[in-house]
């Protein structure tokens, strides 16, 4: 999958390059102040699509973060894909977050699903159900099967998910992104132990969620 080895995620260098042409651009016009601005828009581009290094704590029980940004619901729901009751665990990505998603748990990707709808604050629960998204259904060698969603929202317009059915992921890989701004949702069996409360910040890769029982 992309992005495995990369400074910038592969995505961004559209953006980058265009904004650091502008800058250029500009500079060579001597307009000072709109290619300071331009520098800035290119300096925080090139921020957004960051794609640091991350090191999973070990434990194949436990499931990480897909997202860097703020729990905000945890809560149990019924999962409409495996018509389940599941522990749901939100996370929301601000503009200022790392926006590559990775990988919760090692596993096969058994079902995926993307759904067209809203653009609703992701804040807002009904996003779950009525906003755009992206899904893949995951079922680890002993048989458990969680669910983690791409949520799109007021500025997120463009999700991207790389693993196809069949593939085998390992916790911690990066498998998409989503930008700019939007939220996780992760559902995991209501017997998990939980280990984040809301208004927790959470790190993609490192940061553990729950534990499988």
């Amino acid at each position: 999958m992309r992005n495995q080895n990369t400074l910038i995620a592969i995505e961004g260098y559209p953006f980058v390059i265009g904004a650091a042409f502008v800058t250029l651009v500009l500079a060579l016009l001597s307009w000072k102040i709109p290619a300071l601005l331009a520098l800035g828009v290119a300096l925080f581009v090139t921020y957004f699509f960051r794609n640091p290094y991350r090191v999973p704590p070990e434990g194949e029980e436990k499931v990480l973060s897909p997202a860097d940004g703020v729990v905000i619901y945890l809560g149990n729901v019924t999962e409409p894909h495996l018509g389940e009751e599941m522990l749901k665990i939100s996370v929301f990505m601000s503009v200022f977050n790392v926006h590559i998603n990775r990988v919760p748990l090692s596993g096969r990707v058994v079902d995926m699903f993307y759904k067209r709808g809203k653009f609703l604050d992701v804040r807002d629960e009904r996003a779950t159900f009525e906003n755009e998204q992206s899904g893949i259904v995951m079922e680890t060698p002993g048989g458990t099967k969680i669910v983690v969603v791409q949520v799109a929202g007021l500025i997120a317009r463009r999700i991207v998910s790389y693993p196809e059915k069949g593939d085998i992921l390992r916790r911690g890989d990066r498998y998409g992104l989503i930008r700019f701004g939007s939220r996780l949702d992760v559902f995991l069996p209501k017997d998990s132990d939980l280990k984040v409360a809301i208004g927790d910040k959470t790190v993609a890769g490192e940061t553990v969620l729950g534990c499988l029982s």
